[in-house]
């Protein structure tokens, strides 16, 4: 019997799995997580691939107004090493001005992370628009977003492959040398909004031991560099306690993840 013969709710009726007893839907379960695990290994290994991808500089120079005024595409970094930008798009034209950004670009809004983890990896996110910085500011305060957001006022967004739709850009810094190192946009960009999702795209990636990354790439324990998001100190060494913690958990999840 299927479930949707048992369907009372007045829902079209769909042809759904079968109802298995708990012994064999736990075996169905162990069959499926065969295959999640490749294709967890194979999105590691695409991530490590792309960590190598080559760099392109980066000469022209762009201008942004912030809300304390003209800043440059260095500047939005904020001092740290890498930074991903996303063009949201809210300015006039787009379905929903002046009260609200293009749906697309506001449910990627709604899914971004709190940017501090980010910020702990050394890494910047901003949203940049075309909408002046009164609206964007009244824009974020209606939808409750907190992320930092820049109005373009030059062609960096036709430039780097975003005049239409929505796109993500990543750019890495080495002193005042800038770099775009990785674009990406369509139903890879509407992923986009969780703080793996984020790092697995920047040129340094998570940072931790167990990623395949070039020589000489900044790599600490996994887990251990993970803070309440009010709690992130710059240079603070981790918590000895929670270290115990990690540790431990990352051993189980070894053990896990060595089964067939």
């Amino acid at each position: 019997m299927t479930a949707s013969a048992e369907n009372r709710s007045g829902h079209p009726a769909m042809h759904t799995p079968p109802v298995v007893s708990p012994r064999e839907w736990e075996a169905a379960r162990e069959k499926l997580l065969v295959k999640e695990k490749a294709n967890t290994r194979a999105r590691d290994a695409l991530a490590a691939e792309r960590r190598r991808m080559p760099w392109m500089a980066v000469d022209k120079a762009y201008a942004f107004e912030g809300p304390e005024g003209k800043v440059s595409l260095l500047d939005l970094f904020d001092g740290r090493r890498q930074l991903i930008v996303y063009r949201a798009f809210y300015e006039p034209g787009v379905y929903g001005w002046p009260d609200h950004a293009c749906r697309g670009c506001s449910m990627v809004a709604d899914q971004v992370a709190h940017v501090a983890h980010l910020n702990a990896r050394d890494t910047t996110l901003v949203f940049v628009s075309r909408a002046p910085q009164a609206d964007i500011a009244r824009l974020k305060a209606r939808m409750g977003w907190k992320m930092p957001w820049y109005t373009v006022t030059d062609s960096f967004d036709a430039d780097f492959g975003v005049d239409e739709w929505h796109g993500t850009n990543v750019f890495i810094r080495d002193g005042g040398r800038l770099f775009r190192t990785y674009f990406v946009d369509n139903r890879g960009d509407e992923q986009m909004g969780g703080t793996w999702n984020y790092l697995d795209i920047t040129p340094l990636g998570r940072q931790e031991v167990w990623e395949d990354s070039p020589e000489g790439y900044p790599q600490t324990p996994p887990y251990q560099w993970w803070n309440w998001h009010d709690s992130y100190v710059a240079g603070a060494a981790p918590d000895r306690k929670w270290v115990e913690v990690s540790d431990a958990g990352e051993a189980a999840m070894r053990h896990q993840d060595a089964k067939p």
